[in-house]
């Protein structure tokens, strides 16, 4: 079972918070590339320096932007390999499947399914409403977001995923011996981790229930399937499409997108419908495929702990 697979006498929750303040470092590390171009910028370019990340998205072309910030990821990912193996001494497939290895058709299953919502669901609002996009095709531009995009942004998904979804949900399992505790804590603070997203100061805090929802259904079918491989593909179909497709002035990303969106945004029910109507159909989708059963017990359910013979 996937959370029992980090359940160990030797895993105190100690460790996991030393764990979460070693891949911090090294995030901050992989950071370093963009503070130094900033500074080199600042000082010897004379450019002002940016006050807020909203300027600093500005601050240089979308997609170098993009391959600085997108590199901090790599560096995260490496602290979570080596917090997990060095100092928990699992494997990383532990935090990833409670299958024998990755299962790929998974991630892919889930990653088509999730581009195929988000293309059809961008076409009807385009359609709907076609004054509010602007086609900014450009060619080579384009061409290297896809080749950065392709590569950096399902790392950058993947980190998060091992994180919250692998790394924190088996610590609060460690912590609480159940199974709803470390969902919904995990979901909540995915959730309260885009609290300074630009998409909050524009469209209000109402967009939470987005993102902590969006962090539920990613537990969700996490526990479900014992393994994180279904988020692994949601996650990265969300974020790659998302970059690919569409960007705005007033998104967290800025890419060389395929359109942009020039309406004013708001939030309605349009934000609360992926989390009322669209998650619970994918459950449904992904319930039926993969045979999922005894929801109360893998959602909500006491962790037990079967312990070995003890010597006499």
């Amino acid at each position: 079972m996937f959370l029992e697979q980090g359940i160990k006498p030797e895993n105190k929750f100690w460790k996991y918070l030393l764990g979460s303040l070693l891949i911090f470092v090294a995030s901050f590390v992989g950071q370093i590339p963009l503070s130094a171009v900033v500074l080199f910028e600042t000082f010897f370019n004379k450019k002002p320096y940016p006050k807020n990340d909203e300027i600093l998205m500005k601050m240089f072309e979308p997609n170098l932007t993009l391959f600085l910030i997108m590199i901090s990821f790599v560096f995260a990912l490496t602290g979570v390999y080596y917090v997990v193996t060095k100092l928990h001494n699992q494997s990383f497939l532990s935090v990833t499947t409670s299958r024998k290895k990755i299962d790929v058709k998974r991630i892919l299953f889930s990653f088509l399914l999730w581009a195929g919502v988000s293309i059809l669901s961008f076409l009807y609002v385009y359609f709907k409403s076609p004054e509010n996009f602007i086609w900014n095709f450009k060619l080579i531009p384009f061409l290297i977001l896809v080749l950065i995009g392709t590569i950096l942004i399902p790392i950058q998904t993947s980190t998060e995923e091992y994180v919250f979804r692998g790394y924190l949900m088996q610590g609060f399992a460690n912590l609480a011996k159940n199974k709803w505790f470390p969902l919904l804590m995990t979901s909540l603070i995915f959730g309260s981790m885009h609290w300074f997203n630009p998409e909050v100061t524009k469209m209000g805090n109402i967009i939470m229930i987005y993102y902590i929802g969006t962090g539920l259904f990613l537990g969700i079918i996490t526990l479900m399937d014992e393994g994180i491989e279904l988020a692994l593909g949601f996650h990265a179909a969300n974020n790659l499409v998302g970059a690919l497709l569409i960007t705005s002035d007033w998104s967290v990303f800025q890419t060389h997108s395929l359109f942009i969106d020039k309406s004013e945004p708001s939030a309605g029910f349009d934000v609360i419908l992926p989390v009322v109507i669209i998650y619970p159909i994918l459950l449904f989708i992904f319930s039926k495929k993969y045979n999922w059963n005894n929801w109360k017990a893998k959602l909500t359910g006491d962790i037990n702990i079967v312990e070995g013979p003890k010597l006499i």
